[in-house]
């Protein structure tokens, strides 16, 4: 059994990937956390009670966090991607959460899910990295309880926001240097470079709609998301990056990954939230940090294994 805590800001892929953790039975669902990102934190924090809801897990705890970065103020919304709402314009037709926010912070409650958990537990972060790269900076002595982080984020040759930078780590630069290059946890970042090679098509979807209710309401939610990238594929499919991610956290391996020391830009010029991957043989640093690179995968698999859990 996987232990899981998702920090999020859903957004269309989000919602993909919080229902995977819920109907994946081998995943234990110990909290949601969310984060400004997609939309803002409000609309990030309901969208990820309803879908929680539409999944049927009341029983998930659930904290926002941060509103804004670290340092600068964020750019802009992906509202041209998302919706307005985050959802396609469609949040407000999933059903209300009965059980409310957890009453504390998102790291307040990361905090104590990992003190209470019996074993380490994986972080799946999904939007910008605020909420852990507070955790980590303010509470260090959690780091023993983290397996490790699964983090979605970066393009190793480009972006998707910026001809250098991918959206959740242009978000926050600040944030994402500190937990991609300072730490010491375990972490595996999932970037642009793969999650676009895995993308799915109208087949991969219709599939997934003719399920049932879940899979139906998934590909309805995707409206706003399926325009947007029937222009940037050139065919009618999305990119779930977010979902891949969490997929990589249940099934560990089923991505490929290479070790490589990783800086973040996070100067003002155009290249701000550019993620930079060392990938000579031999490094010039002394004993850099190394994380984890999904590069490769048998995609076919990746598409296999979405598709079977979110279908049932």
């Amino acid at each position: 059994m996987t232990r899981l805590i998702i920090d999020t800001d859903p957004g269309i892929d989000d919602t993909y990937a919080l229902a995977l953790a819920c109907v994946s039975p081998d995943v234990d669902l110990v909290g949601v956390t969310t984060v400004f990102g997609n939309v803002g934190l409000a609309n990030t924090t309901r969208n990820a009670l309803r879908v929680l809801a539409l999944c049927g897990r009341e029983d998930v705890p659930v904290a926002a966090g941060a509103d804004r970065p670290l340092v600068h103020p964020h750019g802009h919304r992906a509202r041209q991607v998302h919706g307005e709402d985050g959802l396609s314009g469609m949040s407000d037709t999933l059903p209300r959460r009965t059980t409310g926010l957890a009453g504390t912070d998102a790291v307040s409650l990361m905090v104590r899910l990992l003190d209470e958990s019996p074993e380490p537990v994986t972080i799946v972060a999904i939007g910008p990295l605020t909420n852990v790269a507070l955790l980590l900076a303010a509470h260090p002595a959690v780091r023993s309880k983290i397996e490790r982080l699964v983090i979605m984020g970066g393009g190793l040759d480009g972006g998707n926001v910026t001809a250098a930078a991918e959206f959740n780590i242009w978000s926050d630069p600040e944030a994402a240097r500190r937990v991609l290059a300072e730490e010491s946890v375990p972490t595996t970042l999932v970037t642009l470079d793969l999650t676009v090679r895995c993308a799915v098509d109208s087949t991969w979807l219709d599939r997934l709609a003719a399920s049932g209710p879940l899979g139906d309401t998934l590909v309805k939610l995707s409206a706003t998301y399926r325009s947007h990238y029937r222009l940037s594929l050139g065919y009618d499919g999305v990119v779930i990056h977010d979902a891949v991610a969490v997929a990589e956290a249940i099934r560990p391996g089923l991505l490929r990954t290479t070790g490589m020391p990783v800086e973040v830009d996070c100067g003002q010029g155009p290249a701000r939230g550019m993620t930079i991957a060392d990938r000579r043989e031999h490094h010039t640093r002394d004993s850099p940090r190394r994380i984890d690179i999904a590069l490769d995968a048998n995609l076919d698999e990746v598409r296999a294994f979405l598709l079977s859990r979110l279908a049932g």
